[in-house]
């Protein structure tokens, strides 16, 4: 039968002792009882933890009605099912072979969120409001249900199951399953305000340390890694996801933290895709079903739940796009964590404002010694060059000797070819990134007459196959990439004397594909072990996420002195 409430909730405290007061009077059994009542009262209040609470109330529910299956419903926000669903009773193996947990959609959970009323019954099977078991559940006949109420709001419902002896639920049971729900309502609502405040302090400590690696002034592709690392902790997701801003409008994965980021690292999201233009224009995405979701690109959705999409957004401008899903089946995101996640993307976004214009003062200085360097060079350099050249000419038509003309000759022959490599060393300082010339060859040369400037000597370089015709626009781009991050790893590292640079076109990856080999050989004091190795991994990742590879072996120096660096894609 059914037990209706008579009035509105009151204060849970007043509720509690209220509902304590009307157990005087009744037999002495309700009598006996009370103290197991209040023990009860005083288990569910100890903790903070809320599924820890849940946990607690679950078993110490059954234990004072003496019912063999207890379970709490958690209403979702919207108030149409359940959101979460504890149990006590059932063992993991059995609830394994139960399958999913009750959505409370339908049938008599259904029934009592739509009527948060106390609900007692003889038999359940036989309520016209219930909708069956699924296969493997245990036989249950005996019910009770009561509302749990927090700060006057329903909260969820306690059910209880099956009362040992095969007796029914009585009166007294009633009785002391509602004060004790008073109880758990006053627990589970520390429980939710200590959650919170403990998940955004989680999630202020992971904005802080965003921000530090964005300012700190290292690689900016680890930086986006701890941007990644960061959301998929504080989310609870099976990764995270950075996503800036391509060619044409697209979006490219830059960063990944996940059990396997190859897989998608690199992959770009075309412009016309909906979930990129509604983050091009400031708006989060928020989707229940990933895998489901029309808006969503099958690909790399197909094994994905919930999902956040949020843009990266500072001072009205979209600067990326972080990624947040969760494995299918996973409970879906909260409010709570939309509203923190939407935060620490705002906060990450600005990081990167921040950092980006960091980054673009140290460029601007860059690029100002560059000039002073490239004046130095063609005002003093080039000038005591040119004026040793002329004097050793002087010297060279003065000499009768015919060894001391042609040693002078040699000399300065090899000041013009010196003069012209400083040339070019000079150009290549004065040239801007928006100035580089599209040919592979071109830009490889590039990169290698503007690294000798600080090594003191011009690296060797040899191509082998149609450089520029068989390497593609994207390939060709990470490969610039890769070279300059080899070379300045052998300037700042490998104190080496000798480098030698290799572009192969007409290499085969071990599948067979065709693809292009870089190559970049020293003679130095090769990788110290327990160094880092930022710059090797961004190397691997680039190669990785066009489906190469990326090592390093032996050197050019003496018993395989140095450190040969390969590089490969397909192309």
């Amino acid at each position: 039968m059914s037990l209706q409430e008579s009035q509105e909730s009151p204060d849970p405290l007043e509720a509690a002792t209220q509902a304590t007061r009307s157990l005087q009077g009744l037999s002495t059994e309700l009598t006996a009882r009370v103290p197991q009542l209040l023990e009860a009262m005083r288990s569910v209040g100890t903790g903070l933890e809320l599924h820890s609470t849940l946990d607690r109330i679950c078993e110490t529910a059954a234990e004072l009605a003496g019912a063999r299956y207890a379970a709490i419903g958690v209403v979702d926000t919207e108030g149409r099912g359940l959101s979460d669903f504890v149990t006590y009773g059932i063992d993991p193996a059995a609830a394994a072979r139960i399958g999913h947990r009750p959505d409370g959609k339908r049938g008599l959970l259904g029934a009592l969120i739509r009527h948060p009323d106390p609900v007692r019954l003889a038999d359940l099977t036989r309520d016209p409001r219930s909708a069956g078991f699924p296969p493997h559940h245990p036989p249950m006949k005996t019910f009770l249900g009561v509302p749990i109420r927090v700060q006057g709001e329903i909260f969820g419902n306690l059910y209880l199951a099956e009362k040992r002896g095969g007796e029914e639920f009585n009166d007294y049971d009633v009785h002391m399953v509602r004060v004790l729900a008073t109880e758990a309502g006053i627990a589970i609502g520390n429980a939710r305000l200590y959650e919170a405040a403990t998940q955004r302090e989680r999630w202020i400590d992971g904005s802080v340390a965003v921000t530090t690696a964005l300012l700190s002034g290292g690689d900016a592709d680890d930086a986006l890694s701890v941007v990644a690392e960061q959301a998929r902790h504080l989310a609870d997701s099976a990764a995270g996801i950075v996503m800036l801003p391509a060619t044409d409008g697209d979006m490219e994965i830059v960063a990944v933290s996940a059990d396997e980021p190859a897989a998608s690292l690199g992959v770009v999201i075309p412009v016309d895709s909906p979930v990129v233009q509604s983050l091009l224009r400031g708006e989060p995405v928020f989707a229940d079903d990933a895998s489901a979701d029309p808006r969503m690109t099958g690909r790399l959705t197909s094994a994905y739940g919930p999902c956040m999409m949020l843009p990266l957004q500072s001072g009205g401008r979209v600067l990326g796009a972080l990624v947040t899903p969760r494995w299918r089946g996973a409970r879906p995101f909260t409010e709570a964590e939309r509203t923190l996640a939407t935060q620490f993307a705002s906060q990450a976004a600005l990081a990167l404002m921040m950092a980006e214009a960091q980054r673009d003062r140290e460029r601007l200085a860059v690029f100002e010694d560059r000039d002073r360097i490239a004046r130095d060079l063609h005002d003093l350099v080039i000038q005591r060059l040119f004026a040793t050249g002329m004097m050793l000419e002087s010297a060279q038509r003065r000499s009768v000797v015919p060894e001391v003309v042609d040693g002078v000759g040699k000399a300065v022959d090899e000041l013009d070819v010196t003069i012209q490599e400083i040339r070019t060393a000079i150009f290549a300082l004065q040239q801007g990134p928006a100035e580089a010339p599209s040919g592979l060859r071109t830009r490889v040369l590039r990169e290698i007459n503007m690294a000798a400037v600080p090594l003191g000597f011009k690296p060797a370089h040899r191509f082998i196959g149609p450089v520029d015709n068989a390497v593609g626009e994207l390939v060709g781009k990470n490969l610039i990439a890769a070279l300059r991050e080899a070379l300045s790893n052998a300037f700042r590292h490998a104190e080496a004397s000798r480098i030698e640079v290799v572009v192969d076109s007409t290499a085969t990856l071990d599948d067979g594909r065709s693809a292009v080999r870089l190559e970049v050989a020293d003679d130095g004091v090769g990788i110290p072990e327990g160094g880092r190795r930022s710059g090797l991994r961004n190397l691997r990742r680039r190669a990785e996420s066009l489906g190469g590879a990326s090592w390093y072996g032996p050197g050019l120096g003496e018993a395989g002195g140095g450190t040969t660096l390969v590089w490969q894609a397909p192309l």
